[in-house]
C-alpha cells in the first residue's frame, strides 16, 4: 500500500514511473509521491519494505541435540524407573548426541563472526532450510559479487586440497583436513550452493519478467 500522502492526478507533462521505469504522457491518470516528488503509474505499487528473517545460527543443530537427549533419557527413565536419574547423572551422552552440540556451538561462533560483516550491501542469513529435503544450510552471504554458501564444520588441523589423476584417469580434488578427506563434506555443500544459485536465478528472472510484463502490458 502507498503512503497517506500519496495523491492520484492527471499529469500536466510527460514523465516517467519510478516503478517500472515506464514513460507517462501529459494527460495520464497517476499516483503522485509526496516523500520522494516523484510518481508512479497506476499498475504499479508502492514499494513496500520486507522484513527477512534473518535465523538463528545454529538453531536447527540446537533442536536435534534437545531431541536426542531428550529421548535418551526418556528411553532410560522407563527402563530404569529407581536410578534412571542416578544413570544419566553419571554417564556420558553417546558421541553421536554431543556431536550435535558441538555443530550448535561451531555455528554459533561463526553465525557471529559473520553477522559483523553484514551492512546495507551485505546480508547474512542462518540455518535455512532446503526445501524438498532434511538439509539446511548453516549460512548465506548475499552481497553484490554474489551469494555465498558457507557450511560450518568442526576439523583439527589445516586444510589442505589434494590433487589425483589427471593424466591415466581423472582428475579428482579432494579437500584433506588433518589427513582425513572432507570429499563428502565438500559434495553436499556443492549441492547446497547449486540449490542456492537455482533459487537465485529463478528469482531474478521473475523479477525481470515482471518488470518486462509492467512495460510491455503483458
Amino acid at each position: 500500500m502507498g503512503d497517506e500522502s500519496d495523491k492520484i492526478l492527471r499529469l500536466r507533462r510527460d514523465d516517467r514511473c519510478r516503478v517500472c521505469a515506464a514513460p507517462l504522457a501529459a494527460g495520464v491518470t497517476a499516483t503522485y509521491e509526496r516523500a520522494s516528488r516523484s510518481v508512479r503509474c497506476l499498475t504499479c505499487r508502492a514499494e513496500e519494505a520486507v522484513v527477512v528473517d534473518p535465523g538463528t545460527a545454529g538453531a536447527s543443530a540446537r533442536r536435534e541435540h534437545a531431541r536426542r537427549r531428550d529421548r535418551r533419557e526418556q528411553r532410560v527413565r522407563e527402563k530404569h524407573p529407581r536410578i534412571g536419574g542416578f544413570l544419566l547423572a553419571v554417564t556420558d551422552e553417546p558421541a553421536s548426541t554431543r556431536a550435535w552440540a558441538t555443530g550448535a556451538t561451531g555455528e554459533e561462533r561463526l553465525g557471529a563472526r559473520l553477522d559483523g560483516v553484514a551492512s546495507e550491501t551485505v546480508r547474512v542469513l542462518h540455518d535455512r532450510r532446503v526445501p524438498g529435503s532434511r538439509a539446511n544450510i548453516d549460512h548465506l552471504v548475499i552481497a553484490p559479487g554474489g551469494v555465498w554458501v558457507v557450511d560450518a564444520k568442526r576439523y583439527a588441523g589445516r586444510p589442505a586440497l589434494r590433487v589425483e589423476g589427471g593424466l591415466l584417469r581423472p582428475r579428482v580434488e579432494k579437500l584433506v583436513v588433518g589427513g582425513a578427506t572432507g570429499r563428502s563434506s565438500s559434495t553436499a555443500c556443492s549441492d547446497r550452493s547449486r540449490w542456492s544459485s537455482a533459487c537465485w536465478a529463478t528469482r531474478r528472472r521473475s523479477v525481470v519478467r515482471s518488470a518486462s510484463s509492467r512495460r510491455t502490458g503483458r
